[in-house]
């Protein structure tokens, strides 16, 4: 990506609602040259889709939680299968395979601490190839909403 891919990321990543021209008055270049680069952008990877960005309370989902969960036997057909099941869950917003102590990292949010602690028993304690799991309840989520490229190498 060059500095006017970059620009054109920004912008969209700070509001992915604005018009091209808007865009593309923004970054300096014709709406014609913005057009061309987000589609080119779409087909190379870098802009996988828009989405918006809803209030989780909106949604009765008061409660969020990151649960870290041990598995056994350590074996692809495992990782695959309770990743999968995880992702039915309507409880679960995301769903990262770590390396280290754990071998999930689970973002769930619910509607109160009880629902939280039903998910961990009925849903999590049930599963046969969960070893250990523990949960730590988020009281604030900060992210960045805009990604900057890093240097390379």
């Amino acid at each position: 990506m060059d500095d006017v891919d970059s620009a054109i990321v920004r912008q969209l990543q700070l509001d992915a609602r604005q018009s091209n021209r808007d865009i593309a008055a923004k970054v300096g270049i014709a709406p014609s040259t913005c057009l061309e680069r987000i589609r080119l952008l779409r087909a190379r990877g870098v802009i996988l889709g828009y989405h918006a960005e809803i209030a989780p309370a909106a949604l009765n989902r008061g409660v969020q939680a990151i649960v870290s969960a041990k598995v056994r036997p350590l074996s692809r057909r495992v990782i695959d299968s309770f990743q999968a099941g995880l992702a039915t869950l309507p409880e679960v917003e995301s769903i990262y395979v770590t390396a280290g102590d754990d071998d999930f990292l689970i973002h769930v949010s619910v509607q109160s601490i009880d629902h939280l602690h039903a998910f961990l028993v009925d849903r999590l304690a049930v599963r046969q190839e969960i070893v250990t799991f523990r949960s730590n309840i988020i009281y604030r989520h900060l992210r960045d909403p805009v990604l900057e490229p890093l240097p390379a190498p």
